[in-house]
């Protein structure tokens, strides 16, 4: 491996670029002067007349831009948080080539798919002869998503192509990683997030968040954005074009969802992006469906902490379930102080609560896992990509505004992912029904039905 492959498919900052120098010990083989001559640079921000431009993330918001204290010069505020670039920076990048060529499969996973399973994994592989087209994956939550894509993943691999498959969401990218990895056991794979202690290294598999995506151009053969309409993604001019910059020419982009949005939509029946929709589980069980529960006025619940509360008396009935219980709630102020009152009525019950800012995230749901904690209130940080055993959902105060449709149904499918506990207890607590809230039921009953017109379910 050269020194070249570090800088490969990457746009970087000149500070970046020092600091990969020194953190892999570059210098033992090159200068840094060496190095910034044979890369390629482009501005940092571009001007042009009235025109501003961040070459880095694409904001062309002037209200984006702050001045440096010379009054000259400024920097762009809005990928601030991946390090600061101003119109006196450059950004330096080095054009891709193949790894190296295997020849062979690389895949190791020795599991088999489903008959539907096998037709999306097929549809997906036959997609690469088409790079003008993103290709969606349609899939109802506990599709088995993750394992249609060893294939066309293999398929890339096998020609000395490189692939990343990036998401919107950390605690995604951490559900993903170790499951890849046991896929492509042969196979060194990079895992790249905010805050994350594991360097960059070129290894032919990467998993990233969307935002890490905005220090790479033309690097992958196949980029897989899972979750393709979660935030922070699903709103951001800049990381839709950050994914677009990091494809190679001739690359391929691929979507995942339960829960395409409208834009993706419309995008597949105007032609624009290819699709194949999985309305079944892979262990052939329907999708648990919601029962909707009036729990009054549960925020006076929670602050006076009411004894009689219906709040009170339906969360008894739902932590006595067996497994894990997952409690669902768009505050976070309210979600600690539940978590208080739950863990002094119920001490020996392992309670907790957890949210994006929690320093304790990545521990908490680790021991989810390992059975250390049964009980957790969490914000919609794990309505996507998590899975635990033997789970049921309880979506308190279900009608709050930050609950689209979407999140609605991503919270619920979290029930019944496994084929040893394929159903579970689905429940909307709410002080009154709103659209979004009949949407997600309505959508979820159509899923099965047509799953069970298919005979795509059991029974």
């Amino acid at each position: 491996m050269g020194w070249q492959d570090y800088y490969r498919g990457r746009l970087l900052t000149e500070h970046e670029v020092e600091a990969t120098w020194k953190i892999n010990h570059l210098d033992r083989e090159v200068s840094l002067d060496e190095i910034k001559g044979q890369l390629l640079s482009i501005a940092g921000i571009l001007v042009r007349g009235r025109s501003v431009c961040c070459q880095r993330c694409h904001n062309q918001d002037k209200n984006r831009f702050y001045p440096l204290p010379d009054g000259r010069n400024f920097y762009c505020l809005n990928c601030i948080q991946m390090g600061r670039v101003t119109t006196q920076d450059l950004l330096y990048f080095l054009k891709a080539s193949d790894f190296y060529r295997p020849g062979k499969s690389c895949l190791t996973w020795d599991g088999s798919l489903s008959d539907q399973q096998e037709k999306a994994s097929q549809q997906a592989i036959h997609s690469l002869n088409d790079c003008q087209r993103p290709h969606l994956i349609h899939a109802v939550t506990g599709a088995g998503k993750t394992e249609m894509l060893f294939a066309v993943m293999d398929h890339v691999l096998m020609r000395g192509g490189r692939v990343a498959i990036a998401s919107p969401r950390i605690d995604v990218c951490l559900e993903l990683a170790p499951r890849i990895r046991s896929a492509f056991s042969g196979l060194d794979l990079c895992l790249l997030y905010g805050g994350s202690k594991e360097r960059y290294l070129p290894q032919p598999i990467l998993i990233l968040t969307t935002h890490q995506l905005l220090r790479f151009k033309q690097a992958f053969d196949l980029l897989i954005v899972d979750e393709v309409d979660a935030f922070p993604y699903v709103n951001s001019d800049s990381l839709h074009f950050a994914v677009n910059r990091s494809i190679k020419d001739q690359g391929k982009l691929i979507f995942l969802t339960a829960t395409p949005d409208d834009v993706l939509k419309k995008a597949i029946k105007q032609g624009k992006v290819t699709h194949t929709l999985l309305p079944a589980r892979f262990h052939g069980y329907p999708l648990p469906e919601v029962r909707m529960v009036w729990i009054g006025r549960w925020q006076q619940a929670i602050e006076k902490e009411q004894m009689d509360s219906l709040l009170l008396a339906e969360l008894v009935k739902f932590i006595q379930l067996e497994g894990v219980c997952l409690i669902f709630m768009a505050n976070i102020s309210y979600a600690e102080k539940l978590s208080a009152w739950l863990s002094r009525l119920f001490p020996d019950d392992s309670i907790r609560s957890v949210h994006a800012q929690d320093p304790y995230r990545e521990a908490k749901v680790r021991d989810v896992r390992l059975g250390k904690i049964r009980i957790l209130i969490t914000t919609t940080i794990l309505e996507r990509g998590v899975t635990f055993e033997n789970c049921h959902v309880f979506v308190l105060g279900a009608e709050d505004p930050l609950f689209n449709r979407a999140s609605l149904v991503q919270m619920s499918g979290r029930v019944g992912r496994k084929e040893k506990f394929p159903t579970g207890v689905l429940i909307y607590g709410h002080y009154g029904i709103t659209r979004a809230m009949e949407e997600a039921a309505k959508e979820i009953k159509q899923m099965n039905q047509l799953a069970r017109t298919a005979g795509l379910l059991k029974g």
